[in-house]
């Protein structure tokens, strides 16, 4: 499976705004973005000034796409079913992205970002009403429960991104036992549930694939 290996703090500073690409570390004093370091190259000022309408577009399918940590291929797969889908584009994109198993761990704070939600899944300690599941772009839907399994319940990894649940809790449409580390898909997100990425654009990455 073709994956992103290159820095990751360089993604957040390309597109100066916090991506939650590193969990813990995004959130503390050493995070590229509170530290306001400029946007990496040799003039990042003069790739600053006034930009034409594609590259804010670019900039708006390049933000997400990061964020959910997928490549340009698998990206543009998710947007052509949400325009095939019923409903709103943007609307429908953020729908699937949202729906994506290791995102649903994230956001069940069984990981403390998707790129270590990710491993998870892929390592086998994830079930989806009770059978394991590996795929990370697998689509939960509507009444599935999502746990840890048995032999995993115990990773000290898991245990300590589930401290963010005390602070955060879980977004509206999930439901979460921090005991017994299982979660409910209660029913599937609106576009106005995910309050932490209101500030993209999705009807700019619309446009751009409509060129």
């Amino acid at each position: 499976m073709a994956r992103y290996t290159g820095p990751v703090c360089r993604m957040c500073r390309t597109e100066q705004k916090k991506l939650m690409l590193k969990g813990a570390r995004c959130r503390s004093d050493k995070c590229a973005i509170n530290k306001k370091r400029a946007a990496p190259g040799k003039d990042p000022k003069g790739r600053m000034a006034k930009r034409s309408d594609y590259a804010i577009q670019l900039r708006e399918k390049q933000k997400l796409k990061r964020i959910y940590g997928m490549l340009e291929k698998q990206f543009s797969l998710f947007f052509e079913r949400a325009q095939r889908m019923p409903g709103i584009t943007g609307e429908n994109l953020f729908l699937l992205l949202e729906r994506r198993l290791d995102n649903v761990v994230y956001r069940l704070r069984f990981a403390s970002s998707r790129k270590e939600a990710r491993q998870i899944v892929l390592h086998g300690h994830v079930l989806v009403n009770g059978e394991r599941v590996n795929i990370p772009s697998y689509l939960i839907r509507t009444g599935d429960s999502i746990e840890i399994k048995d032999a995993s319940k115990n990773f000290a990894l898991i245990k300590d991104a589930l401290k963010e649940y005390g602070k955060s809790g879980v977004m509206p449409w999930l439901q979460l036992d921090p005991d017994a580390l299982k979660g409910k898909i209660l029913a599937f997100p609106r576009r106005s549930d995910i309050t932490d990425l209101s500030d993209i654009k999705e009807q700019m990455i619309v446009e751009y694939y409509s060129k």
